[in-house]
């Protein structure tokens, strides 16, 4: 059989997508029915199936991060810059990627602060700048989700077909419905359980892929060998635009160019992309900073190591008997990686990238399934149509959007394979379209100076300007022609993402600068506010409107650390929430996550690769070996970060779970959780 051909039967295909999408709903059912059995908690609650009752704890949240943040564009399109642009191409994905989630922590912070009770950004947009600007940041929400679901399915069809022969159009249907069947029976909290699963088994697959790769393989299985091969490669066929045309160097003007891209690109897909700010909302106030610090920087060794380990490889095998010959359709559709998967390891490594490959889709697409829903829920049906809507009327066509958005996803992965659209080409194009709205998004929460129509203005301005740049570009650098593959270039695709962000920008703050507008964000803080906060004039009941300068106000002084006590029902999870709503703590929240991460961002993005690229080092076998094994460190720090720190910072809930098990089975009935009375008093 030839390299080429698939390395796994088309059944295997089948079998991981329908087999393990049916898995994980049946994991989901058991998991709804002794979280309804066993705790205060049931998805029946529209708050709790959309937002997780806001009482996820950090651990959680940044593996839910990690998870919804790795999609299949994660471990293919970082692979596919290693294999272009060799060690510099995982540095600038993973580093590219990292420092939005790690910047997102201050939006997360001031969410918590200045719109405690939404259930969207846009709900917030909405309060504050009116109907004109939320129906059009919704098209660059909406557009959001649409970019990156077609690239989780674009992604995932193309190495399931390439590992297994399984049919693109099947698997572009299947993928998607299997996931929507686990996230309709258990909403939020369930697609946070299912991505610590994910996140476990795909660390435990990635740290198998390195071990065999630097230590046991007998196509490379060590550091010198890795050395010596991509050497022989770079004299063979050199790399242009990198020093002495090496893999092994961080002087590559492609790797900076890409990476250049990656920023502004992932600025869209985080602060625009509903799933993020899901997890901000399912987060407890107190540590809603903490987990998207921790995501952030646990997130990055999984690109990172990834690519170093296959994307590499896929370069030192190639001419090797079992590697596939890649086109450079092949590099962009990101089969560097399955192709060094299959080499490796024959039709064990190619099961093993296609089961952590559907892992890394399902547990993204989850993310985009419930994101799309709240947003068609609240910010469509609820806003639009139905404003009384009951809490059974929500739930329902929460229900009905995940199921719609499931089939619409598999349509979009269609759409785009027939017009000969990748998700390499996707990944780099999602900037000039959706970058513009970054900076008016963010002023929107934060600032209160930030003018209405200079932001609305700013993010149509930079959109029209991204795609003016980006298509004068590949015109004038290609004779005028204009095709998928030319627009696809890398200097092409960076003028778009920089005229994008950089139009909406500058045309936001300026504006903001010459006519500031005056906004005290009291009307985002009422968006949805328990009943019990309106009614009452007792200051600690209505925390948000309480003055900050109040020292008899018992709120100021409440305990906003987190506690121990399992809180396990939804009434319990709203006491921990008002408590933890402390505007002090919430501010100090805000400058922790500012100093942290700004100073991460220039240590990731200019500290650490500008002098390595300026010195134009090719690296010995040394310095390849020191490059790896921190990555390797850095990838265990990360496991135990994600997967090790959830299962203790749960430990009392876990035994209380436990507890009630047994004593079903000891007496029967006898586990069943009952709210406890509430006591009025003083």
């Amino acid at each position: 059989m030839s390299a080429n051909e698939p390395v796994l039967p088309q059944g295997a295909g089948y079998g991981v997508v329908v087999g393990i999408g049916l898995f994980f709903s049946a994991f989901m059912l058991c998991l709804t029915a002794i979280q309804a059995r066993y705790t205060g908690f049931s998805p029946k609650n529209s708050e709790e199936f959309n937002s997780a009752s806001r009482s996820v704890k950090p651990g959680l949240i940044a593996s839910g991060i990690v998870s919804a943040w790795t999609w299949a564009a994660t471990l293919l399109q970082s692979s596919a810059v290693a294999y272009k642009d060799g060690i510099s191409g995982p540095w600038w994905y993973g580093s590219g990627a990292t420092v939005q989630v790690l910047l997102f922590a201050q939006l997360a912070a001031k969410l918590k602060l200045n719109a405690p009770h939404a259930h969207t950004w846009l709900e917030i947009v909405a309060a504050r700048w009116g109907t004109v600007a939320h129906l059009v940041f919704m098209f660059f929400g909406l557009a959001t989700n649409i970019i990156v679901s077609s690239m989780l399915i674009l992604g995932g069809s193309a190495t399931v077909n390439a590992l297994t022969g399984m049919n693109t159009i099947a698997a572009c249907f299947l993928i998607p419905l299997g996931v929507a069947i686990y996230v309709v029976v258990g909403g939020m909290r369930a697609t946070l359980l299912c991505d610590y699963t994910h996140t476990t088994v795909l660390f435990a697959i990635i740290f198998v892929f390195v071990y065999t790769v630097y230590a046991t393989s007998d196509k490379i299985g060590s550091f010198s060998a890795m050395h010596d091969l991509l050497t022989k490669v770079a004299e063979a066929e050199p790399v242009a635009g990198n020093a002495h045309g090496s893999y092994l160097t961080m002087r590559s003007k492609n790797g900076l160019i890409f990476g250049v891209i990656n920023v502004i690109g992932n600025f869209a897909t985080v602060f625009q992309d509903q799933a993020y700010w899901q997890r901000a909302i399912a987060s407890r106030p107190a540590t809603c900073v903490k987990a998207y610090l921790l995501g952030g920087i646990a997130w990055f060794a999984i690109p990172f190591m990834f690519s170093t380990t296959l994307g590499l490889s896929a370069v030192a095998l190639r001419g090797d008997p079992a590697m596939r010959t890649l086109t450079p359709a092949d590099v962009s559709a990101g089969l560097p990686a399955s192709a060094a998967a299959a080499a490796l390891l024959g039709k064990s490594g190619a099961a093993a990238l296609l089961i952590v490959l559907f892992l890394a889709v399902t547990s993204a697409t989850s993310a985009e399934l419930i994101a799309v829903s709240s947003i068609l829920t609240y910010d469509v049906y609820k806003k639009y149509f139905n404003p009384h809507a009951t809490e059974s009327q929500i739930l329902k066509v929460s229900h009905a959007m995940v199921a719609i958005f499931a089939i619409v996803m598999g349509l979009l992965g269609l759409i785009f394979f027939y017009i000969g659209i990748s998700m390499g080409w996707l990944y780099e194009f999602m900037g000039v379209v959706l970058g513009s709205a970054v900076v008016p998004i963010a002023m929107c929460i934060t600032w209160g100076k930030a003018n209405k129509w200079g932001s609305i203005c700013g993010a149509i301005a930079g959109f029209c300007a991204g795609v003016i740049a980006w298509l004068v570009t590949t015109s004038a650098l290609n004779g005028g022609e204009l095709t998928v593959t030319t627009t696809g270039g890398d200097l092409e695709m960076l003028a778009g993402n920089l005229a994008s962000i950089g139009v909406g920008g500058i045309v936001t703050v300026l504006t903001s600068l010459i006519w500031p507008g005056n906004f005290d964000f009291e009307a985002t803080r009422a968006i949805n506010r328990p009943v019990h906060e309106k009614d009452s004039s007792d200051t600690r009941a209505s925390p948000r409107s309480a003055s900050l300068d109040d020292s008899s106000s018992e709120k100021k002084h409440a305990p906003a650390e987190v506690s121990l006590e399992p809180v396990i029902s939804a009434r319990a999870a709203a006491e921990e929430e008002e408590r933890e709503l402390d505007p002090v703590a919430l501010n100090k929240s805000f400058r922790l996550a500012a100093w942290s991460s700004v100073i991460l961002t220039l240590i990731m993005l200019i500290i650490i690769p500008l002098p390595l690229f300026f010195a134009q080092t090719v690296y010995g076998v040394g310095g390849l070996t020191a490059w790896v094994v921190v990555g390797m460190i850095w990838a265990f720090c990360s496991a135990i970060a994600v997967v090790l720190y959830p299962l203790w910072e749960s430990r009392a809930a876990l035994a209380l779970i436990s507890s009630g098990i047994i004593k079903d089975i000891f007496t029967r009935g006898g586990g069943k959780y009952v709210d406890p009375p509430v006591h009025h008093g003083a």
